[in-house]
């Protein structure tokens, strides 16, 4: 996609992306897997995977260039996975899926999940592959206008595994909410996990089974 995408820069595009969310903006960069975007506010970095489709924006729909440069830089080849290091510990908004895109900071990066904490959910974990974008705050924002003393760096409750696989195996027999609790079999102690299927059990002690390729965000009540 890079080459094709690559003519657009400094161009307004509008993209479709999974789920049918639409994004427009001026394109500023293209990476190995990841395009950022700069929509008349915000620096959006997108992974290219989640992109259905994309075309130049109408002239009346064109969007101003930024400023400055993109609030996070890029050193030699810009990718996804470098640029969640490189926000590790800056305010974020996180858009996995839905209506609630998650607000807080990068803690940890391991091989296909990060750790994020956010002052509504606390430490989450969330799939690497479901990030549908990030965007940094501003130096001057904080999330919900909290005072920094509300969001101290807290380590993970946890010990992290190197994989989303791993680190669910760590958690069986623990009462976890996947993908934000959206649905009722989204709440449950994990009882078993095999094969990528995770055995849960509900309130009322019903036991269902979930693909763990389908689990966007997971973390403890």
């Amino acid at each position: 996609m890079s080459k094709l995408i690559q003519p657009f820069i400094g161009e307004t595009i509008t993209i479709e992306l999974s789920g049918k969310k639409i994004v427009k903006g001026v394109l500023l960069e293209v990476g190995s897997d990841i395009v950022v975007l700069y929509n008349g506010e915000d620096f959006l970095y997108i992974p290219s995977v989640h992109i259905q489709y994309f075309s130049k924006s109408d002239k009346e729909d064109s969007v101003s260039s930024p400023p400055g440069a993109p609030s996070i830089n890029s050193e030699n080849e810009l990718s996804f996975r470098k640029t969640l290091n490189a926000a590790r510990g800056r305010f974020a908004e996180i858009y996995t899926t839905g209506n609630q895109p998650l607000h807080g900071y990068i803690t940890s990066v391991m091989n296909n999940y990060f750790v994020f904490y956010s002052p509504v959910y606390k430490t989450m974990l969330i799939a690497i592959q479901h990030v549908k974008w990030l965007i940094p705050y501003t130096d001057q924002q904080t999330p919900y206008a909290l005072d920094q003393q509300k969001l101290p760096v807290n380590p993970a409750p946890f010990t992290l595994g190197r994989t989303y696989e791993v680190q669910i195996e760590k958690l069986v027999g623990e009462l976890v909410i996947f993908n934000i609790g959206d649905t009722f079999h989204h709440i449950g102690k994990i009882n078993r996990f095999e094969d990528n299927i995770i055995e849960l059990v509900t309130a009322r002690e019903e036991k269902c089974y979930l693909n763990m390729h389908h689990i966007k965000t997971m973390h403890l009540p």
